[in-house]
């Protein structure tokens, strides 16, 4: 008996590939995509359905939070509370590989399924070009776990993701491969600046900005 196709469309990254892409996500499927880090699994951040989606292609605990991607500032604001550290990282480094952890304001739309039981938002302005290409392509926030089962080995390529997730996703959108470092969290959401994992923006880098993190 032969294996069923992979289910995945392998897309360039054109203009209408974009277009096609945001059109999956706004009917709640998965579409993978490349950033200024690794490629990321995108699914509309408002939609629970959807972020179940993810959890389940990934094999991931759902009680992990995931990040929210945004096209800028004024959006973030839109679903987090941006006091005056993140507004001051927020400015140095997006867009860019800096993920902010802040109170989620109580008006967000953001779907509660992206942090089960917590009250704050894991939030980035991207640095690359077709991923707020198709944030603008889609007018809404998207996940962006990293495109690979729990575990695997974060992929850097359209076809590490085709090779591994073909059969749980929709489409990857293919703009060749991505730097690989991951993207640094920095949790402001009580207290002083926490950093929770290190990443392309360095230590360094955040407390000449805002002093020194714990």
């Amino acid at each position: 008996m032969t294996a069923a196709p992979p289910r995945a469309r392998l897309l360039p990254a054109s203009a209408d590939s974009i277009k096609i892409a945001a059109g999956i996500l706004g009917a709640g499927g998965l579409v993978a995509f490349p950033t200024e880090t690794l490629y990321g699994l995108g699914a509309d951040a408002r939609s629970e359905s959807a972020i179940l989606k993810v959890f389940q292609a990934k094999a991931r605990r759902p009680d992990k939070p995931l990040i929210t991607l945004v096209q800028n500032i004024r959006e973030a604001g839109q679903y987090g509370v941006l006091d005056d550290n993140a507004d001051r990282l927020a400015h140095a480094f997006w867009p860019g590989a800096l993920t902010l952890i802040v109170a989620q304001r109580d008006t967000s739309p953001l779907s509660s399924a992206l942090n089960p039981g917590g009250n704050t938002v894991a939030l980035r302005a991207p640095g690359n070009d077709i991923t707020l290409r198709l944030l603008r392509a889609f007018a809404g926030p998207l996940t962006a776990p990293s495109a690979n089962l729990a575990g695997a080995a974060p992929p850097k390529t359209a076809e590490d993701v085709m090779e591994n997730m073909a059969h749980a996703i929709d489409a990857v959108l293919d703009g060749g491969p991505c730097p690989g470092n991951e993207s640094t969290l920095l949790d402001l959401s009580a207290g002083p600046p926490r950093l929770l994992r290190a990443g392309a923006i360095s230590r360094r880098q955040i407390e000449d900005i805002v002093g020194p993190l714990e």
